[in-house]
Protein backbone atom coordinates (compact mmCIF):
# COMPACT_ATOMS: atom_id res chain seq x y z
CA UNK A 1 0.00 0.00 0.00
CA UNK A 2 1.35 3.39 -1.06
CA UNK A 3 1.58 5.47 2.56
CA UNK A 4 2.06 9.30 2.30
CA UNK A 5 2.33 11.36 5.16
CA UNK A 6 1.31 15.37 4.97
CA UNK A 7 3.04 17.06 7.53
CA UNK A 8 2.51 20.62 9.22
CA UNK A 9 1.22 22.68 12.21
CA UNK A 10 -1.80 23.41 10.24
CA UNK A 11 -2.16 26.63 12.86
CA UNK A 12 -4.82 27.08 11.18
CA UNK A 13 -5.78 24.50 8.06
CA UNK A 14 -6.64 26.67 5.10
CA UNK A 15 -8.10 25.91 1.75
CA UNK A 16 -4.51 25.74 0.11
CA UNK A 17 -4.10 22.69 2.66
CA UNK A 18 -6.75 21.18 1.66
CA UNK A 19 -6.34 21.16 -2.20
CA UNK A 20 -2.75 19.53 -1.56
CA UNK A 21 -4.74 16.98 0.49
CA UNK A 22 -6.93 16.41 -2.02
CA UNK A 23 -4.63 16.01 -5.23
CA UNK A 24 -1.80 13.83 -2.65
CA UNK A 25 -5.32 11.29 -2.18
CA UNK A 26 -4.91 10.61 -5.93
CA UNK A 27 -1.68 9.80 -5.75
CA UNK A 28 -1.55 7.70 -2.81
CA UNK A 29 -3.78 4.69 -1.30
CA UNK A 30 -3.44 6.73 2.31
CA UNK A 31 -2.56 9.62 3.53
CA UNK A 32 -1.64 10.65 6.99
CA UNK A 33 -2.35 14.45 7.60
CA UNK A 34 0.55 14.89 10.58
CA UNK A 35 -0.23 17.98 12.83
CA UNK A 36 2.78 19.15 14.90
CA UNK A 37 2.16 18.78 18.15
CA UNK A 38 4.42 21.98 18.97
CA UNK A 39 6.31 23.61 16.90
CA UNK A 40 9.66 26.62 16.74
CA UNK A 41 6.86 28.61 15.47
CA UNK A 42 4.05 30.81 18.49
CA UNK A 43 1.00 29.07 17.77
CA UNK A 44 -2.51 30.34 18.12
CA UNK A 45 -4.51 27.44 18.62
CA UNK A 46 -3.74 24.18 20.71
CA UNK A 47 -2.87 20.52 19.35
CA UNK A 48 -6.66 19.53 20.35
CA UNK A 49 -8.43 22.54 18.37
CA UNK A 50 -6.20 22.16 15.10
CA UNK A 51 -7.31 18.54 15.27
CA UNK A 52 -10.44 19.21 15.47
CA UNK A 53 -10.67 21.61 12.78
CA UNK A 54 -8.67 19.32 10.64
CA UNK A 55 -10.97 16.58 11.00
CA UNK A 56 -14.07 18.82 10.41
CA UNK A 57 -12.31 20.36 7.17
CA UNK A 58 -11.82 17.09 5.62
CA UNK A 59 -14.63 15.07 6.80
CA UNK A 60 -15.06 11.43 6.32
CA UNK A 61 -12.71 9.70 3.93
CA UNK A 62 -11.28 6.10 4.26
CA UNK A 63 -7.75 7.18 2.70
CA UNK A 64 -7.24 9.80 5.08
CA UNK A 65 -6.33 9.45 8.46
CA UNK A 66 -5.50 12.99 10.98
CA UNK A 67 -2.86 11.93 13.61
CA UNK A 68 -1.42 14.25 15.90
CA UNK A 69 2.92 13.73 16.10
CA UNK A 70 5.71 15.07 17.96
CA UNK A 71 9.54 14.90 17.13
CA UNK A 72 10.85 14.20 13.49
CA UNK A 73 8.75 13.66 10.64
CA UNK A 74 10.90 11.11 9.15
CA UNK A 75 10.21 8.79 12.59
CA UNK A 76 6.44 9.38 12.39
CA UNK A 77 6.47 8.50 8.77
CA UNK A 78 8.57 5.25 9.36
CA UNK A 79 6.33 4.46 12.27
CA UNK A 80 3.44 4.24 9.87
CA UNK A 81 5.17 2.26 7.24
CA UNK A 82 4.60 5.83 4.63
CA UNK A 83 6.89 5.70 1.98
CA UNK A 84 6.53 9.53 1.10
CA UNK A 85 6.50 13.05 2.71
CA UNK A 86 3.72 14.91 1.21
CA UNK A 87 5.16 19.28 1.08
CA UNK A 88 3.32 22.06 -0.78
CA UNK A 89 4.79 24.46 -2.25
CA UNK A 90 3.36 27.88 -3.34
CA UNK A 91 6.56 29.81 -4.79
CA UNK A 92 9.85 30.03 -5.36
CA UNK A 93 10.72 31.43 -1.82
CA UNK A 94 9.22 28.06 -0.36
CA UNK A 95 11.50 25.84 -2.20
CA UNK A 96 14.82 26.83 -0.42
CA UNK A 97 13.21 25.80 2.93
CA UNK A 98 11.82 22.71 1.55
CA UNK A 99 14.39 21.51 -0.64
CA UNK A 100 16.97 21.76 2.75
CA UNK A 101 14.36 19.71 4.78
CA UNK A 102 13.73 17.52 2.08
CA UNK A 103 18.23 16.98 1.74
CA UNK A 104 17.81 16.33 5.72
CA UNK A 105 15.02 14.11 5.65
CA UNK A 106 16.87 11.85 2.91
CA UNK A 107 19.67 11.80 4.74
CA UNK A 108 18.12 10.57 7.82
CA UNK A 109 16.22 7.72 6.20
CA UNK A 110 16.46 7.83 2.27
CA UNK A 111 13.87 5.22 1.79
CA UNK A 112 11.24 8.14 2.67
CA UNK A 113 11.18 10.47 -0.27
CA UNK A 114 9.80 13.57 -0.21
CA UNK A 115 6.80 14.66 -2.87
CA UNK A 116 6.71 18.51 -3.75
CA UNK A 117 3.09 19.47 -4.91
CA UNK A 118 2.75 22.85 -6.29
CA UNK A 119 -0.09 25.00 -5.10
CA UNK A 120 -2.82 25.63 -7.78
CA UNK A 121 -2.97 28.92 -8.56
CA UNK A 122 -5.89 30.17 -6.45
CA UNK A 123 -4.11 29.22 -3.07
CA UNK A 124 -0.43 30.48 -4.05
CA UNK A 125 -0.26 33.44 -1.84
CA UNK A 126 -2.46 31.55 1.24
CA UNK A 127 -0.54 30.95 4.24
CA UNK A 128 -1.67 30.21 7.93
CA UNK A 129 -0.51 32.79 9.33
CA UNK A 130 -1.21 35.47 6.22
CA UNK A 131 -4.95 33.85 7.64
CA UNK A 132 -4.10 34.45 11.20
CA UNK A 133 -3.34 38.08 10.75
CA UNK A 134 -5.99 39.22 8.31
CA UNK A 135 -8.58 37.41 11.18
CA UNK A 136 -6.82 39.22 13.95
CA UNK A 137 -7.54 42.52 12.09
CA UNK A 138 -10.97 41.47 11.36
CA UNK A 139 -11.14 40.73 7.87
CA UNK A 140 -13.15 38.37 5.66
CA UNK A 141 -11.87 34.77 5.69
CA UNK A 142 -14.07 33.05 4.24
CA UNK A 143 -12.95 32.04 0.75
CA UNK A 144 -9.37 31.60 2.63
CA UNK A 145 -10.39 28.29 5.09
CA UNK A 146 -12.89 25.99 6.12
CA UNK A 147 -15.96 27.34 7.86
CA UNK A 148 -15.36 25.71 11.37
CA UNK A 149 -11.98 27.61 11.23
CA UNK A 150 -13.26 30.61 10.11
CA UNK A 151 -15.79 29.99 13.39
CA UNK A 152 -12.80 29.62 15.63
CA UNK A 153 -10.97 32.33 14.34
CA UNK A 154 -13.87 34.76 14.83
CA UNK A 155 -14.14 33.44 18.53
CA UNK A 156 -10.42 33.62 19.05
CA UNK A 157 -10.09 37.20 17.84
CA UNK A 158 -13.42 38.66 19.25
CA UNK A 159 -12.03 39.36 22.85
Amino acid sequence: MSIAVYPGTLDPITNGHLDVINRALNMYEKVILGIAEKSNKELLFSINERVDMAKAAVGDNPKLVVERFNGLVVKFARKLNATSIVRGLRAVSDFEHEFQMAQLNRKLDAKIETVFIMASPEYAYLSSSAVREIASFQGEVSDLVPKKVELNLKSRYSN
